[in-house]
């Protein structure tokens, strides 16, 4: 059904007013905090229709994953140093929900990485340096599973610490911390969205983890919601024009509905 539109010369409280009242804006939205944000973002939009909008850049933005991606060993061998074996990320591996969407990643993804300087840490903490490619006490491989790490920790009591806790099993999963270059979204069910990995920009560090879960600490990473409701944002600007022909212009008006809605869902939860 479609949502109530502002009319010409109509003032914002009485549209506001009217679009609160409304019986389909009632039916669809029984929250009023929740109506009440429609209807802001409808009168914000208003104007839209008129105006010649350009897609937005791509943002470039840290992220991170935490998967129940498994460290596989904790191996030494005589004369060699402990060295920790495992993946941070596996390919083609569908996600739990991350906030609206799933996502996996291309084999591939990481191609044009592996030669960064990239840091081993744990849990994502810049003072607990495990190892580093630099200086070939981190080395990483893209086989066919994912994105192989070999960690030589060093002789520091938290990484003895560590060893331990791999040893017993305490911590068992690995992360990744990244910047895309290009990704794919698959919205064709708003409810089933997919999000393909296919190029990392740069990669920052891998890192055993106690928690499968963003590093809360650090303010610069993206929470997944937010990458999401980026690309929603993103979508919505680029898709403002009306397709010509009447009965696609049906269907293809209550998909931008939808998105706009689930839109202001996300940002209301962020």
């Amino acid at each position: 059904m479609p949502l109530v539109k502002p009319k010409d010369n109509e003032e914002k409280k009485d549209f506001l007013a009217r679009c609160m009242g409304d019986d389909v804006m009632v039916e669809e939205y029984e929250d009023n905090d929740q109506r009440y944000a429609i209807c802001n973002q409808i009168w914000r939009d208003k104007d839209k229709d008129s105006i010649d909008i350009k897609p937005k850049k791509r943002k470039s933005y840290l992220e991170a994953r935490s998967y129940p991606f498994e460290i596989t060993e904790v191996r030494k061998a005589d004369d060699e140093p402990t060295k920790i074996v495992g993946y941070a990320a596996v390919f083609n591996k569908l996600s739990d929900d991350l906030g609206g969407f799933k996502e996996k990643i291309n084999p591939g993804f990481f191609s044009d990485v592996l030669g960064n300087d990239v840091r081993a840490l744990f849990n994502h903490d810049d003072n607990m340096v495990l190892g580093r490619t630099k200086n070939d006490t981190l080395k990483l491989e893209e086989d066919s599973k994912g994105l192989k790490v070999e960690i030589i920790p060093p002789d520091t009591s938290y990484a003895r610490d560590l060893i331990n806790l791999v040893g017993r099993g305490d911590v068992d999963q690995m992360s990744f911390q990244w910047i895309t270059a290009k990704d794919e979204w698959d919205t064709t069910n708003l409810n089933k969205v997919v999000r393909t990995l296919i190029k990392a920009k740069s990669l920052w560090d891998v890192s055993p983890v106690t928690f499968p879960a963003y590093p809360q600490t650090k303010v610069d990473v993206r929470s997944a919601k937010q990458v999401y409701i980026d690309y929603l944002e993103e979508l919505l600007e680029e898709n403002s024009d009306e397709p010509e022909n009447e009965t696609n212009n049906k269907g293809w008006q209550e998909k931008i509905s939808l998105m706009k809605k689930r839109l202001l869902l996300l940002e209301k939860d962020v």
